[in-house]
């Protein structure tokens, strides 16, 4: 079982403000050995390379130590902002 896992969370939606897909603010989705169910592909796509490098401890120049880190689809008129983080996976 991995030690962590990331959190993706939906903290805007630019635009008409309607994502065409469904997801709305607040939705959040975790990154971790399995794909995200119910995540739109085309986000997916986008969010996959960057929490792979946050789950496996890397760093991005522009994220401030311990604070999340914001990723957006690809939707050029109703982007969808994400905010990735991560988390310890708490073992029963």
């Amino acid at each position: 079982m991995p030690k962590y896992t990331v959190k993706a969370t939906v903290i805007e939606i630019r635009g008409e403000g309607v994502c065409p897909y469904g997801h709305k603010v607040g939705d959040s989705f975790q990154f971790g050995g399995l794909t995200p169910g119910g995540m739109c592909h085309f986000a997916h796509d986008s969010l996959h390379a960057a929490a792979s490098v946050i789950l496996y401890g890397g760093k991005f120049p522009w994220a401030k130590e311990g604070q999340p880190t914001t990723w957006s689809c690809p939707d050029p008129d109703r982007p969808v902002i994400f905010s990735l983080e991560r988390v310890p996976v708490v073992k029963d």
